[in-house]
């Protein structure tokens, strides 16, 4: 289906414009692993990309306190910002769709906003980008409200805009805030679950999203 213009575009950013995958993974592993938990398969740890790490600290240390947990993911942002994103890449096509497509841009990520921005510094996308925004002491994915920050501030209303995004959480999220959706099929995300969510739009390229 082709995919008209829209006034605005927001776009989850790991599995959907950077594939960050080793990065994210590799210093997961090296977290648990140093709190006794047996290294897990890289597919497995993949599959909780998009969701905050409190969610996969507390399936695989059953009983963790949220004090504890919240120092795991302290222990994690400084492992992972010491890779310097060295295994991370840009998805090709990426950066033409972004430099073709019209409307406002935006983000809506779980990373924190200064993490987001330095990605799309050092990586050459920030110059597309009309507002960076990630989740900063307010709830992740799948609640909306890291979407919903960038449809106040831009004064939109929730249809006016498409959310991008590869997992079941960002589908979600957009659903709960009323913007159109657009699958992305080349991330990390479970199809059949994010097509319970019906989005309007899919693409298995970036380019796809050019009209």
């Amino acid at each position: 289906m082709r995919i008209p213009p829209f006034p605005v575009y927001i776009f989850d950013v790991d599995g959907t414009l950077v594939d960050s995958a080793v990065d994210i993974c590799g210093a997961v592993d090296e977290i648990l692993t140093s709190h006794g938990v047996p290294r897990q398969p890289f597919d497995f740890l993949r599959s909780y990309i998009g969701l905050h790490l409190d969610v996969l600290f507390e399936d695989l240390i059953p009983g963790i306190t949220k004090e504890s947990c919240a120092a795991m993911v302290a222990e994690y942002r400084k492992v992972y910002q010491a890779r310097g994103h060295s295994g991370t890449r840009v998805y090709g096509g990426v950066t033409a769709m972004l430099a073709g497509l019209g409307g406002r841009k935006s983000t809506a990520t779980t990373k924190g906003t200064p993490t987001t921005r330095i990605i799309l510094e050092q990586f050459g996308l920030i110059t597309h980008f009309d507002h960076v925004q990630g989740t900063d002491g307010f709830p992740a994915k799948p609640e909306p409200d890291v979407i919903m920050k960038t449809i106040e501030l831009f004064g939109v209303r929730p249809q006016d805009c498409l959310f991008i995004g590869d997992s079941a959480a960002d589908m979600e999220a957009g659903k709960r805030c009323g913007v159109k959706l657009c699958g992305v099929g080349y991330g990390y995300g479970n199809v059949a679950q994010m097509h319970r969510f019906e989005p309007e739009y899919w693409i298995d390229a970036p380019e796809q999203l050019l009209s």
